[in-house]
């Protein structure tokens, strides 16, 4: 069989990547379902659904360059391996982007009616939706388009709301005011995950309390301050007793005062002497829980002082404060003012507006008892981590479990299956159903209303594996559940995949995942984070464009160990771009002079070849080593090194004088057979990095009753 055909001078790689991509969809490969009946075992992995809201970041091509490695190296071993996408409605962050659309157009979402204002954000996602997975198959993403899923979609939708409603029933769901993060500007609770802290220097404030001195940055919040706490074993406050009641002069006049001794204190801070404000810091609610102790709103939910600020209600938070340090100055009770004080504040990760915690009446998620069972299950090696260390670091924080506020007051998501009625005079009620009540309310006969919050999107994404699969009845989970890798940023372990884990035993009884994959922060070649403002951010598509996307792929895979923070430039990408000309033209080279298969009558290996074969082989069964263990940046590497230094600068070059031996001479024939097999294995071994490259010069190889080459089998 002769295919002998004259590459190009050059690698184009648009010229070639979007038909490649093409041929592997019509070939229905990425389908387990139709793959070649020899692949019976499953291996799934289901993709962290991005948001669908915008263009992918080079984030994203770190999780499709690492995912779609695992996939077709175990499609290419015969596993029947499924690759689940998806796109989540992404709550809070969707309604922040379409809120700024809006803000262009001279609107407001607070004043469109609920219904119109979702239908509007609905388009909004599928446009984006179908512009993100484009871009992840120009990424070479050999996911099965046809078990596609998005967050919103009706079947999700109704289970999640379920699995709201099973909690419930099960006591782990209960409504209540607690602490939460609230955002004044976007109006609603954040999850913890939507707020960042960031380093401030403030001036901290020493004020006369009674006999104390007291510390602070928030004056503002002092209006309703009647405790004093301290550390029950600091010997300088031994003379106050717990519950001592102490008359003092404080912003609004006399009041009395009460000692608490706890040792939440920190002796170290200020005077180790502090008020608290329950309403307002969640260390302060904590205690004041635990003590019984009443709180007292003194912010609204707008960052306005209420009427307990007396001659300061209405006031803005940043305009009060120094009227209200003034007026402390005044009455003599301002001590001094440490004017740089460095400290952490959290903050809105959208708009950088700083938390003010509120007490509002919200859905809580008891999280104690499903933490159990998910750190039993790492325990017994059920999940393990790549790497191992992250495991301390999970174990650790769901031991130190705070009840999860699952509720936020936005328009975009899945409305909570909660039913109100507030029937005359009476305090409101509830019921949690799938549906609305049938019944009106048997107290006053009225219709139920259903609460206008939604859940966090963080909710619905922690039950993604088991819904992306047809949880409860479809035979993909039956078939493909609990999958194999869970591949994610390490930075979401414990809000995103410990959820995943305790929501997957919660429903199914069985872990969502064996493999817990962890990768770093991408981070450029001065290993500064990226971020747009330092206009440091690299386009993933824009240089796949430029440069191919198996340049890209093979700069964000080497030297990207897992857990550890990844670093990327251009210069890099370029790099491995030139890589990928190298792989052209030394196959160019070969097929120029390997006019059809080798005459395998006439080839006799001396010691020589055998021993660069052995090479070969050694190559082989390094790279399935380093693939099994997911060491894919050893294995990369070690490619990259063997194409170019032996292969190419010591192999090829000294086949070149057998190669110009006479036409059909055993000697030729050799050559060529050695050649041919050096770029069979080396093509395969490849194609999980760089599939665009390889596949297209699978094409071209003189190799007889061949597949594409996504489905070739592995060498052994």
């Amino acid at each position: 069989m002769s295919t002998k055909k004259e590459l190009p001078p050059q690698y184009q790689p648009n010229e070639i990547e979007e038909r490649i991509y093409r041929l592997w969809e019509e070939s229905g490969f990425f389908n387990p379902d139709k793959l070649p009946k020899t692949h019976k075992k499953p291996f799934t992995i289901i993709m962290p659904p991005p948001n669908a809201n915008g263009s992918l970041h080079i984030g994203h091509a770190v999780f499709v360059t690492l995912q779609d490695i695992m996939i077709r190296f175990n499609r290419m071993r015969g596993r029947k391996a499924l690759w689940v996408p998806g796109a989540d409605h992404a709550g809070f962050e969707t309604q922040v982007v379409f809120d700024k659309k809006l803000e262009k157009e001279g609107r407001n979402r607070f004043k469109i009616p609920r219904d119109e204002l979702f239908a509007e954000m609905l388009a909004f996602t599928q446009e984006n939706k179908k512009i993100m997975e484009n871009q992840l198959k120009k990424l070479g993403a050999s996911c099965d388009w046809s078990r596609e899923k998005f967050t919103l979609d009706p079947d999700i939708v109704e289970q999640v709301q379920h699995t709201f409603v099973d909690l419930y029933k099960d006591g782990l769901i209960y409504r209540g005011e607690r602490v939460i993060n609230w955002c004044r500007k976007h109006q609603t609770a954040l999850a913890d995950l939507e707020t960042k802290h960031i380093d401030r220097t403030d001036p901290l404030y020493y004020f006369q309390y009674g006999p104390f001195v007291i510390a602070t940055a928030r004056p503002e919040t002092k209006f309703g301050d009647k405790y004093v706490v301290m550390h029950p074993k600091d010997p300088r406050y031994a003379e106050y007793y717990d519950g001592q009641k102490i008359n003092l002069e404080w912003i609004n006049g006399p009041i009395t005062a009460t000692v608490i001794k706890d040792e939440v204190i920190d002796m170290t801070f200020g005077t180790g002497v502090m008020t608290i404000t329950p309403w307002h810091d969640p260390i302060d609610f904590d205690l004041a829980e635990r003590r019984g102790l009443p709180k007292e709103q003194v912010i609204d939910k707008y960052g306005k002082l209420l009427p307990i600020a007396e001659k300061f209600v209405g006031m803005k938070i940043e305009e009060a404060r120094p009227l209200i340090v003034e007026y402390l100055k005044e009455k003599g009770l301002l001590v001094k003012i440490e004017e740089n004080y460095g400290h952490k504040i959290s903050v809105c990760y959208k708009c950088s507006t700083p938390i003010e915690p509120q007490v509002l009446p919200q859905w809580f998620l008891k999280m104690a008892p499903l933490a159990k069972k998910a750190i039993e299950a790492v325990q017994k090696k059920k999940i393990v981590f790549v790497p191992v260390r992250f495991k301390k670091v999970y174990l650790h924080w769901l031991k130190n479990l705070r009840d999860w506020n699952l509720s936020q007051q936005i328009t975009w998501g899945i409305r909570i299956p909660a039913w109100f009625c507030k029937c005359a005079g009476e305090k409101q009620k509830a019921e949690i159903a799938l549906g609305a009540p049938k019944k009106k309310c048997a107290a006053c006969n009225a219709d139920w209303q259903q609460d206008p919050d939604v859940l966090t999107t963080w909710f619905s994404s922690s039950q993604w594996p088991y819904l992306s699969l047809g949880f409860p009845k479809e035979k993909d989970f039956k078939a493909f559940y609990p999958t194999d890798v869970m591949e994610t940023g390490w930075d979401i372990l414990l809000f995103w995949v410990s959820r995943m884990i305790m929501l997957g035993l919660y429903r199914t009884n069985k872990v969502p995942f064996k493999t817990v994959y962890l990768h770093g922060l991408v981070r450029d070649q001065d290993r500064q984070k990226m971020s747009k403002s330092k206009g440091n951010v690299i386009d993933p598509l824009g240089v796949a464009e430029s440069y191919g996307t198996d340049g890209v792929r093979m700069a964000l895979v080497i030297g990207n160990l897992p857990g550890n923070d990844i670093i990327i430039s251009e210069d890099k990408i370029k790099g491995y771009r030139n890589f990928a000309n190298k792989i052209w033209n030394a196959t160019r080279f070969v097929l120029m002079h390997a006019d059809g298969a080798a005459q395998k009558t006439k080839v006799k290996f001396g010691k020589a070849e055998k021993a660069m074969l052995a090479k070969l082989t050694k190559l082989t069964k390094d790279t399935t080593r380093d693939m099994e263990k997911m060491r894919f940046h050893h294995a990369a590497d070690r490619l990259y090194h063997f194409f170019w230094h032996y292969y190419a600068d010591v192999v090829i070059e000294q086949q070149k004088p057998h190669l110009a031996a006479a036409e059909g001479s055993a000697e030729k024939e050799t050559a060529k057979a050695l050649l041919l097999e050096f770029h069979r294995v080396q093509m395969i071994l490849l194609h999980p990095f760089m599939p665009f490259i390889t596949e297209e010069i699978w094409e071209q190889l003189p190799i007889a009753k061949k597949n594409l080459l996504i489905v070739e089998s592995w060498p052994k």
